[in-house]
């Protein structure tokens, strides 16, 4: 990294933000593609949003990835969002241009991309699990696509809420929806911790189910699939795409997905596919 006077700054702001592999994968983006340009993390507390936000835009930040908490609140504090944005009501991507802040929403996209990885979402049966903010942009990702959504949440008045406003179905019973899904989004937290409490009993899997966890380790979840012999995939090809997603806007460059991919290898991204991808 041969950071310079002419070097621009692109970065992240989260709270807490330690954790996040933007950093890892963009920068190995940007080197790779020999732009004179680095990115960094910032940890903004979210009373402290507005400022920093004004304080990175008068530094000469061009663009930011938004990560929890302040996907929602940075609404209030840009002067243009996009069209995603305004629909899934949370912005992953800020662009500062021309002393204007745009938000954008990369999220959505890279799911679609990730899941392309495993399947053909078109017309499927997808059954979404939780109903939080990764919940809106994997709902309207799928509509975008035409599947057919069943929606499950452990407070059934937000999913009830969230099921009117992208137009999909509401279940109760977990197990019958299983039965009835071809593809399974878990976009809970459930799994971050070994001893979370399953969302379900996992061994009603079966090897014909599609199986996506948004979470980057591998969940409970995730193992069961893998021994049920179904497809699978961690949050970390979405994680990937959308930053690439990201990269293009800041950029207008095409992003280098395959460096993008192996610079998380040591974090534990998979090198190879679990099965053998199906459009079926």
């Amino acid at each position: 990294m041969n950071v310079k006077g002419t070097t621009e700054l692109l970065g992240v702001i989260g709270f807490p933000i330690k954790h996040s592999l933007s950093p890892v994968f963009q920068n190995a983006a940007l080197s790779y593609m020999g732009i004179d340009a680095v990115y960094v993390p910032f940890e903004i507390r979210p009373e402290d949003l507005k400022e920093a936000l004004n304080g990175l835009r008068l530094a000469g930040v061009k663009g930011l990835n938004v990560t929890v908490p302040h996907k929602e609140a940075v609404l209030e504090l840009v002067d243009e969002i996009s069209d995603e944005v305004e629909k899934i009501g949370a912005a992953n991507t800020l662009k500062f241009y021309e002393g204007k802040i745009v938000a954008y929403n990369t999220d959505w996209i890279g799911f679609l991309k990730a899941a392309e990885e495993l399947t053909d979402l078109r017309e499927k049966k997808v059954l979404v699990l939780g109903a939080g903010g990764a919940s809106r942009a994997v709902l309207y990702a799928l509509k975008k696509v035409g599947a057919s959504v069943l929606l499950w949440n452990r407070t059934k008045e937000k999913a009830i809420r969230l099921a009117k406003e992208f137009e999909v179905s509401v279940i109760d019973n977990l197990e019958e929806g299983l039965e009835m899904a071809e593809v399974v989004v878990n976009t809970t937290s459930v799994g971050l911790k070994d001893e979370d409490k399953p969302l379900f009993d996992y061994g009603r899997l079966s090897e014909d189910h599609v199986v996506i966890d948004l979470i980057y380790r591998e969940t409970p979840l995730v193992r069961a699939a893998r021994e049920k012999g179904c497809r699978f995939q961690t949050g970390f090809p979405m994680l990937v795409y959308q930053g690439a997603e990201s990269f293009r806007i800041w950029t207008g460059c095409e992003p280098p997905v395959k460096i993008m991919k192996l610079s998380l290898q040591d974090y534990g991204y998979p090198t190879e596919s679990p099965r053998t991808p199906s459009r079926t």
